[in-house]
């Protein structure tokens, strides 16, 4: 349907034309999605972390990268508004970011992201697939997802095909100089054993400890509402839980 060769009124007969088709893309395709509204509550937590000096990005589970260009959105909450670019995110601030918070500036040097199944989006094939794992009824969020697409062809910042967990100790010694680094995540960390969660930490605290970095997570909410975004600071591990919000950004629940 996205490429034109189908459509919903015709939908019976596009699964008997095309079956054969359907059938070997979704064994071959695992999902991979990237929620770009997700941005418009984690940028809250890429301020706090802000103290002057550049920002240097290592985005785990990354998928496409859309969420490593936050700094290149336009951000409106009920306290304020934050950068300028064209794709404008938005939502239902329960309890807003601080006006203060959103005064501040910050300057990104470099981003890098780690996937197992990295998306490139500059690509028709790729643009085409995230698109695929948008429910079809969801035309705001299709719409919000193409004006990202445009964004990250821009700009695509560089998206490393590997097990973050193996790849973490090489990719955290490799920092640049005089930046903060900031580690995060959303919704992938989930999908890591006991081992490989243990693997992780261990490796951000290795490397805090050769300079202290940040790591903004997200994990459950109580009562399985919505991300819980912590800031876990390294070496020492010390965290700080920032806000809740729904799963795909929609709300914010800031200082909950």
């Amino acid at each position: 349907m996205l490429s034109g060769e189908a459509s919903w009124d015709g939908v019976d007969a596009a699964l008997a034309s095309h079956g054969d088709f359907l059938r070997r893309w979704c064994e071959e395709h695992e999902v991979q999605t990237n929620e770009v509204q997700r941005s418009w509550a984690l940028l809250p937590g890429f301020l706090s972390v802000a103290d002057g000096r550049p920002l240097e990005l290592l985005e785990l589970g990354p998928s496409a990268g859309l969420n490593l260009l936050w700094d290149r959105y336009r951000y409106r909450y009920s306290s304020g508004t934050w950068g300028s670019g064209a794709l404008a995110l938005s939502g239902d601030d329960r309890r807003p970011p601080p006006a203060d918070l959103l005064g501040r500036s910050v300057e990104v040097v470099r981003r890098r992201g780690v996937d197992l199944s990295p998306v490139d989006v500059t690509t028709e094939h790729g643009a085409r697939l995230l698109q695929a794992f948008v429910w079809a009824d969801q035309t705001s969020r299709l719409d919000r997802l193409r004006r990202a697409l445009d964004v990250v062809r821009g700009e695509p910042p560089e998206l490393i095909r590997g097990d973050y967990v193996e790849a973490l100790p090489a990719l955290l010694s490799d920092r640049v100089a005089g930046a903060q680094l900031v580690v995060y995540q959303t919704a992938s960390t989930m999908y890591l054993d006991r081992r490989g969660a243990e693997r992780m930490r261990h490796a951000l605290r290795d490397a805090g400890r050769e300079e202290p970095l940040v790591f903004l997570t997200t994990g459950r909410a109580p009562d399985d509402d919505g991300f819980a975004l912590e800031l876990e600071r390294f070496p020492d591990g010390r965290s700080q839980r920032l806000a809740v919000f729904d799963f795909h950004g929609e709300w914010l629940d800031w200082g909950r």
